[in-house]
Order: C-alpha cells, then sequence, then structure tokens
C-alpha cells in the first residue's frame, strides 16, 4: 500500500505538481494540526468530565444534586463525542472539495448550463457547495436534535417543526445571501484591483442592515415574541434599565420551550431597535429577583461597549482577510497548489474561506480568552447594580437546568469556552463588592 501511494504521488500528473507546491504542504499541515488539535483537545475534555463524573464539586453540593451532575457529564461527553466525528468529517469534506478535485469538478459541471466565470456560474458553484455542505451536516443536527437532546430530556422538537425550520432557514437564506452574493462577485469584476475595499464596505453595511432589522423581520418568522406581561417582573425590569441609562424597544418573552427545555436570555437589535427578550423558560425557573440579575449581566456588556469591541474587531479582521484575498487572487498557485485549475472570483472565495479556518484555527485560545474576560467584566457590572448572590442563584440555576458540567478539562475549557468555568466565576461573585 505504501508503495502505490508513493507511485501515485511520484507520477508525472497535475495532482503530483500540485502537492508537491510549498503552499499545498502548508496547507496539509495546517488541516491535519487543526483536525488534531481539535480531537485531542476532545478526548481530553471526555476524559476530564467522565473521571469527575461522581465528583461533585463542594461548593455546589448545597445547590445540585449528584444525579444531576451526572447527567450534565453524560450530556457533555455524547456531545462532545460527536463533535470529533464533525470534526474529522470536516477535514474530510475540505480535502475533497480542494485537493480531491470537489470544487473543480462542480465547476465543469455548472460550465454547460452557464458561462464558466459568469456571475449565474459563480452563483451557482457557491450555493453547490453550500447545499452539499448542508446535506452532510444535516444527519448530525437530527442525531443532535432527536437523540442527543431528546435522550436527556431538552428536546421540544417536532418532526414537523424541524422540517419547517429547515424549509424557512434554506428560503430566508437564499432570499439574502443570493442577491448578497451577486453583489460581492459583481464588485469583485467591476471595481478593479482594489474590489476587497468596496466589498468590506457592502459586507459591512449588509450585516449593519441585519443587526437593526433581524428582531422585527426575521426572528418572528421563527418564533413568538409577546410582550412581558409580569406587571411586577417588567416594573423591575425598567427600574433597573432605567438606573442602568439603558433604553429598549421592549420587553419580550420568547416561546422558545416549543423546541428546547434549555432557559436562556438575549439582547438582540442595533441602535434604537435593542430589544430584551426572555425565554419562556427561564421565565418558568428563576425569580424575579434572579432575572434582573442576569438581565444585569447582560447590561454590563453594553455598558463596557462589549458589542461595539466586537463589532470593531470582526470588521477589522474581515478587511484584513478580504486584503489578503485581494493578493491572492491573481496567483496561479493558490489555485493549482489547492487542487483546482479553474480560476474565477466565486472559486477563489470558496478556496479562501475553506483553507482559512485550518490557519486560524490556534487564534481561537486567544479570542477565547478575552471573551471569558468580558464575561468576568459583566459580571462585575451585574454585581453593582443587582445583588451578586441572586446571579450566583441563577447561575447555578442556568447550570444545572441546561445540564452544563462543572467540571470541564482546563485545557478544553482555556482553548474553546467563551464564558468562564462555573467554580471560577461564581467565586469571583462571592468576592465583589455589595451592590
Amino acid at each position: 500500500m505504501g508503495a502505490r501511494i508513493a507511485k501515485c504521488f511520484a507520477s508525472p500528473h497535475r495532482s503530483d505538481h500540485m502537492l508537491m507546491h510549498p503552499f499545498t504542504i502548508a496547507f496539509l499541515a495546517s488541516l491535519a494540526l487543526a483536525t488534531g488539535v481539535k480531537l485531542w483537545l476532545a478526548a481530553r475534555h471526555v476524559r476530564h468530565v467522565s473521571g469527575n463524573r461522581e465528583l461533585l464539586p463542594a461548593e455546589f453540593a448545597a445547590s445540585i444534586t449528584l444525579a444531576a451532575h451526572r447527567k450534565a457529564a453524560d450530556y457533555t461527553v455524547a456531545k462532545t463525542r460527536l463533535s470529533m466525528i464533525e470534526a474529522a468529517l470536516g477535514a474530510l469534506m475540505v480535502l475533497v472539495f480542494t485537493l480531491g478535485g470537489g470544487l473543480e469538478a462542480i465547476s465543469a459541471g455548472w460550465t454547460g448550463a452557464f458561462e464558466s466565470g459568469g456571475y449565474a456560474h459563480g452563483i451557482a458553484l457557491i450555493l453547490s457547495i453550500v447545499v452539499i455542505g448542508s446535506v452532510v451536516d444535516l444527519p448530525f443536527g437530527i442525531y443532535r436534535t432527536f437523540v442527543i437532546e431528546q435522550r436527556f430530556g431538552f428536546n421540544r422538537m417536532t418532526a414537523r417543526l424541524f422540517v419547517a425550520d429547515l424549509a424557512k432557514h434554506t428560503v430566508v437564506g437564499a432570499a439574502i445571501g443570493i442577491p448578497l452574493l451577486f453583489c460581492v462577485l459583481w464588485l469583485m469584476a467591476r471595481m478593479g484591483v482594489n474590489w476587497w475595499w468596496y466589498v468590506w464596505l457592502a459586507w459591512a453595511a449588509f450585516n449593519l442592515l441585519l443587526l437593526t432589522l433581524y428582531p422585527t423581520l426575521i426572528a418572528p418568522l421563527f418564533n413568538k415574541f409577546n410582550p412581558l406581561e409580569d406587571s411586577s417582573l417588567r416594573e423591575r425590569i425598567e427600574n433597573l434599565l432605567k438606573k442602568c441609562g439603558f433604553r429598549a424597544q421592549g420587553l419580550f418573552v420568547m416561546d422558545s420551550s416549543k423546541r428546547s427545555s434549555h432557559g436562556n436570555a438575549y439582547f438582540t437589535g442595533f441602535g434604537r431597535a435593542k430589544r430584551i427578550v426572555l425565554f419562556d423558560t427561564l421565565i418558568q425557573r428563576l425569580s424575579p429577583a434572579e432575572i434582573e440579575a442576569v438581565l444585569a449581566h447582560e447590561l454590563g456588556h453594553f455598558s463596557h461597549s462589549h458589542v461595539w469591541k466586537r463589532i470593531v474587531v470582526l470588521f477589522l479582521s474581515s478587511l484584513a482577510l478580504l486584503w489578503l484575498l485581494g493578493q491572492l487572487i491573481g496567483l496561479d498557485w493558490f489555485y493549482t497548489s489547492l487542487g483546482v485549475q479553474t480560476k474565477s472570483m466565486a472559486m477563489a472565495l470558496m478556496l479562501f474561506f475553506m483553507a482559512l479556518p485550518s490557519f486560524a484555527f490556534l487564534l481561537q485560545p486567544l479570542t477565547s480568552y478575552f471573551s471569558r474576560r468580558q464575561e468576568f467584566e459583566a459580571d462585575a457590572y451585574a454585581a453593582l447594580h443587582s445583588q451578586a448572590g441572586d446571579l450566583v442563584q441563577a447561575l447555578v440555576k442556568l447550570y444545572r437546568d441546561n445540564a452544563a458540567t462543572l467540571t470541564p478539562d482546563p485545557v478544553h475549557s482555556a482553548f474553546y469556552d467563551s464564558h468562564p468555568p462555573a467554580m471560577t466565576r461564581i467565586a469571583r461573585l462571592h468576592a465583589a463588592p455589595a451592590a
């Protein structure tokens, strides 16, 4: 077998030249490293969580039962094992599309219907990749919802609702994505060598518009949002908003219970379109004081301009990436080293965004670190504008009811987790100054 592989790599075909290019080697090395680290971290996480399955942290002994701790461990392990399969399959799909000739074959397949390199051809190529990726991901979504979530008592989604959601996502995605894609390809073709600057401006404007319109035009397609009817809770929240100097368009309750029993709350919208949304499951589980503390935490993110900071980082990083693509798009080796002979704007986009995640993967711990810092800042803000004890009680209930593990692997947590570990977070809240 080894001799056959060596013979294939030594044969004087296009794939031989492609695989010998330094960028091909760098791409394969980054893909192997990223996939290997993902699997290693997941395996560590499974071992650590399983090894602590019978060891309930003393700090939570009074509020979380050993049975609930075991459930959280088993739930975490089940999700992590599924993610390992997804990571391996995802790497394989990238190889199939690039060095395996998948992109080239799809491009050739659409050439008979559309002019090669034209807008229709480019859109068909990109949509084909999106559809194939969605079909590959679909069994994982079904298994996650109807096996894992069902097994642990969280799923309330029916097959009919699952299909309806899938259809809505498809229609909304096409209605938004196809015009945006056409706009991007048009700018790439018409704006000369600095096309990346115009694409970035269009992309940034689109995202700001979407942030503004999402709460009122898109979100209601999937959930019902009713004004908060509990007058005492509404008054409590309005007093908190007034104290924090925050204005919202409204307080709404979302019917999240029709899909899942998980509880949460969030702020959505942009500018004057900001809304406060409470999951109906959250209202059922938390006391008014605990809900106030959770919302105070969310207000902390706005007070510290975390939302704006994330938008700025997102926009600046996207500008840098589009500039980089602008430098690569005219280079023959960028295409051939990734298994493609057909040069086009759409092909360049696909290659770039397939190769990029592997090269950028090792930046994940940095983004996770800054996210955890922001969570600590939001917690401190909540402790000053509500009762830290109420936030602690709310967090404990959310950890318990959402089956979030209390004993994550430290390395896995440092690499991935956007929120601090439960024990660290609650210890800081206990030490926070009283409101």
